[in-house]
C-alpha cells in the first residue's frame, strides 16, 4: 500500500474519533483555517511566531497551510518539520499533535521522522503517566512503529479504566495493523480490534455508542465472526433517524448486510443491500472521502455489472468531489474492467 493510501486510511480514523472525542476540535479547525491562508499571510504568521514562538494557534495554522504543500515543495516540508518538531519539543500535549497534520511521515522525510520519534520517546521517559503525551505519541508512532504505538496505548488505559477512548484507539490500531498482512494474521488483529471496540462499546453510554457499531461489524466480519457482523449492522439500520452518524450507519450496515449475503451466496439479497446503502443521505465522511468499494467490487468479481453501476450513480449524490473518479469507474465496469478502488475498499 502506497503512503497516500495509508495517509488517507489515517486520516479516516482520526476524523471518526474527533466526532466523539472533543480533543481534536480546535485543533481541527485552525489546521482548517490554515488551509485557506494566502502566501502572504502564511509568512506574516512566521515572523509573528519568531517573536512570539509558544503562539501555538499560528503554528497549528500553518500546519494546515503545509500539509498540502509538503507534497511538491521542500521548503513547505522543511517548514513542517520545523513546526512539528518544536511542538513535540516544547509543547507536546498541543491538540495539533493529535491529528495528521501533527504527525511526520518516514516515507516522505525519513530523517524528519527519526528526529520526531526520537522527540516523542525523550518525552515518553519524561512524562510516563501524561495521557495526552501516550496519545499524541500513539498517533504519531501509529504507521511506522505500531508497537511503540500499541504500548502508549495500552499504557494510557491502564491510568484511565474507565475511559473508552483508549480501546477505542487501540480497536483502530489493530485495524489498522491489518493492512497487507497474510489472512491468518489479520484474522487474528481483527480479533484482537474487535475485542478492544467492545470494552468501548461496553464503558460508552448514549451517543458514545452510535458510531463503534461501524467498527464492530467490519471487525466482526473480518474476524470470521459473521453472526456478530450482522447483529452490530442491523443495530446500526435500527438507530434513530436523527442521529448525525445516521447516513454512515444506513450506508455501512447494509454494505456489511450485503456482504454477508454474498458470503453464503445470496446475490439478490446482496444486490439489494448495495442498492441501499447507495442510497444513503451521505455523512461528513462520505462526503469527503467517498462510499465504500468493497461490496462494489465482490459483486463485479461475480459479473454483477448493473447493480454496480446503479450504485456508482447514486454515490454521485454524496460524493460531489468524488464525482471524476465515480465518472472513471463507471467507465471501466461499462468496459468490463474492475476499477482499482484504492482506499476506497473496507473503510
Amino acid at each position: 500500500m502506497n503512503k497516500g493510501s495509508l495517509l488517507a486510511i489515517t486520516t479516516v480514523l482520526v476524523l471518526a474519533g474527533t466526532c466523539t472525542a472533543a480533543v481534536a476540535v480546535d485543533a481541527h479547525r485552525l489546521t482548517m483555517s490554515g488551509r485557506r491562508l494566502t502566501a502572504e499571510e502564511a509568512e506574516s504568521l512566521e515572523k509573528q511566531i519568531v517573536q512570539k514562538p509558544r503562539d501555538i494557534a499560528a503554528r497549528t495554522r500553518l500546519l494546515g497551510y503545509y500539509f498540502d504543500k509538503q507534497f511538491q515543495s521542500p521548503s513547505a516540508r522543511e517548514a513542517r518539520r520545523k513546526h512539528v518538531l518544536w511542538l513535540i519539543t516544547n509543547s507536546p500535549e498541543s491538540e495539533v499533535l493529535g491529528v495528521p497534520e501533527g504527525t511526520l511521515d518516514a516515507f516522505l522525510d525519513k530523517d524528519a521522522y527519526a528526529q520526531g520519534k526520537k522527540a516523542w520517546i525523550d518525552q515518553l521517559r519524561r512524562k510516563p503517566a501524561n495521557l495526552k503525551v501516550l496519545e499524541h505519541s500513539a498517533e504519531f508512532l501509529q504507521l511506522h512503529d505500531r508497537e511503540l504505538a500499541v504500548k502508549s496505548l495500552q499504557t494510557a488505559r491502564t491510568l484511565d479504566m474507565d475511559n473508552p477512548k483508549w480501546p477505542t484507539k487501540l480497536g483502530h490500531q489493530y485495524s489498522l495493523d491489518m493492512i497487507g498482512k497474510s489472512l491468518k494474521v489479520r484474522t487474528k488483529l481483527a480479533g484482537q480490534a474487535l475485542e478492544q471496540f467492545q470494552i468501548a462499546y461496553k464503558l460508552s453510554t448514549g451517543e458514545g455508542r452510535n458510531p463503534l457499531l461501524q467498527y464492530l461489524a467490519k471487525v466482526a466480519l473480518a474476524a470470521n465472526k459473521p453472526s456478530e457482523a450482522k447483529r452490530y449492522a442491523e443495530k446500526m439500520l435500527s438507530q434513530s433517524g436523527s442521529s448525525w452518524n445516521h447516513g454512515n450507519n444506513i450506508h455501512h450496515g447494509n454494505i456489511i448486510l450485503g456482504r454477508i449475503a454474498l458470503a453464503s451466496d445470496d446475490l439478490d439479497e446482496a444486490k439489494k443491500r448495495l442498492i441501499k446503502a447507495g442510497q444513503t443521505p451521505g455523512s461528513p465522511q462520505l462526503n469527503s472521502f467517498g462510499p465504500d468499494m468493497t461490496l462494489a467490487k465482490e459483486l463485479l468479481e461475480k459479473g454483477e455489472m448493473d447493480a454496480v453501476l446503479k450504485y456508482i450513480e447514486l454515490c454521485s449524490k454524496f460524493w460531489k468531489s468524488g464525482k471524476d473518479r465515480l465518472h472513471k469507474w463507471s467507465v471501466l465496469v461499462k468496459g468490463g474492467t474492475i476499477p482499482d478502488f484504492g482506499h476506497n475498499l473496507n473503510r
